[in-house]
């Protein structure tokens, strides 16, 4: 947004599509005899969609960096399943620190559920998500 007020409101959300595919995929070393959405892939996909509503709402200039993940990954997505990443800003705390409610899901199944915080910063490029 260039030029205007920042639109960082409680209760705006984003939602991201994406496919349970290599890097996003764990098969916990051969353990489980399948390919599924690992931990780290699916906190990566909550943090990008609350990095990426952030950066819509924020003023030229600025960006976001992420400083605390607090997830459950409650349900497994086997590679190749469509899965959505949810992202609600949940508070605004000094203009600078923001607080998301994220979460992952196929269909109706919750995959993983938490909140996320990024703190506004000043920006040197576009992002690369």
């Amino acid at each position: 947004m260039s030029g205007s007020e920042p639109t960082l409101i409680p209760g705006i959300e984003r939602s991201d599509e994406f496919t349970v595919a290599p890097p996003l995929v764990t098969n916990v070393g051969g353990t489980i005899g399948i390919g599924v959405l690992s931990t780290p892939g699916m906190i990566g996909m909550m943090e990008g969609s609350a990095q990426m509503l952030a950066y819509e709402h924020l003023p030229e200039g600025k960006a976001t960096v992420g400083f605390e993940v607090c997830v459950k990954h409650v349900a497994a997505a086997a590679e190749g399943v469509t899965c959505r990443a949810h992202a609600t800003l949940r508070e605004v705390v000094e203009g600078r620190k923001l607080r998301f409610d994220v979460e992952v899901t196929e269909g109706e199944r919750t995959i993983g559920v938490g909140t996320h915080e990024r703190r506004v910063v000043g920006q040197a490029g576009p992002p690369t998500a």
